[in-house]
C-alpha cells in the first residue's frame, strides 16, 4: 500500500514553498501544539514532511527530529535542506509503514498528511506503535466549516463532508482545537499561483475573481491525541 499523491506539492514543489512561507504567519498552529505538549528535548516525528519546511523548526529544540517523505523527490529536498542539522533525519516511507522502532517517539506532526480522516485508519495504527507512552499525536487539517479558505475548500472538494470527518477524529478519541492560521504573501501573482495549485482550473479562477489583495482568512483544526 502506497501513499495517495498530493497534487500540491508533488507537482508543485517550488509554488508549494510559497504556500508554506504564506502559511500561518503568527505561528498559530505552533502556539497550540506548545498549549498541548512540548517537543523541547525530546523526539518528534514529522509525518509527510515533503520538502522538510519544517524540520528546521523542530530541530531548534527537540533533541531528535525524524521526517518522513514517500516522495523521493520531495525527501531529497528535505536532506538537501536539513544537511548541516545533526539531530535532523529524513527517511522514506508513509504513514501507514513508518521505519521507526516501536515506542520510540514523544511528539508527532502531520500537516496535511492524513487526508481528512476516514481512510487513514492504517497511519494511525502505526501511531499507536511508534508513539511512546504518555506522547502526544498533532493532525493539522483544514476546517471546512469556517473562514474564506473554508468556503473555498468546500467549492473545490465537495466529497469532503466536515462533520463527517470531526467524527472519525473525535470517536477516536481525539481532541480538536480550532486555529484561525491565516495566508499572508507578500505579492498577489504568489497567492494566485498557489491558488492554481490547489484548485481545479475553473474553481481556481472564480474564488481568485471573488477575493482582492493578498492575505486569506485560513482556519484548520489541530486535533491532537495523548497516548
Amino acid at each position: 500500500m502506497g501513499a495517495t499523491p498530493s497534487p500540491n506539492i508533488w507537482h508543485h514543489p517550488e509554488t508549494y514553498e510559497l504556500e508554506n512561507r504564506a502559511a500561518d504567519p503568527h505561528g498559530r498552529i505552533e502556539a497550540a501544539m506548545r498549549q498541548v505538549a512540548s517537543w523541547d528535548d525530546r523526539v518528534l516525528l514529522d509525518v509527510g514532511c515533503g520538502t522538510g519546511f519544517h524540520l528546521p523548526r523542530w530541530a531548534e529544540h527537540a533533541r531528535r527530529v525524524i521526517g518522513v517523505e514517500p516522495h523521493p523527490s520531495l525527501a531529497a529536498l528535505a536532506r538537501r535542506r536539513t544537511r548541516r542539522l545533526d539531530n535532523v533525519e529524513v527517511q522514506p516511507g508513509t504513514a501507514q509503514a513508518l521505519r521507526v522502532p516501536d515506542a520510540s517517539v514523544d511528539v508527532v506532526h502531520a500537516r496535511w498528511a492524513y487526508f481528512f480522516g476516514p481512510g487513514c485508519e492504517p497511519g494511525l495504527a502505526e501511531l499507536d506503535r511508534v508513539v511512546r507512552r504518555g506522547g502526544t499525536a498533532f493532525v493539522i487539517d483544514n476546517d471546512a466549516t469556517r473562514s474564506t479558505f473554508g468556503a473555498w475548500f468546500r467549492l473545490g472538494y465537495p466529497m469532503v463532508d466536515p462533520v463527517e470527518v470531526e467524527r472519525f477524529w473525535s470517536q477516536r478519541g481525539w481532541t480538536r482545537v480550532p486555529v484561525d492560521m491565516g495566508w499572508s504573501f507578500d505579492r498577489r501573482e504568489d497567492l494566485e499561483a498557489v491558488v492554481r495549485i490547489e484548485f481545479s482550473p475553473e474553481v481556481a479562477e472564480r474564488v481568485l475573481a471573488s477575493h482582492e489583495g493578498t492575505e486569506v482568512d485560513y482556519a484548520v483544526n489541530v486535533w491532537w491525541r495523548t497516548y
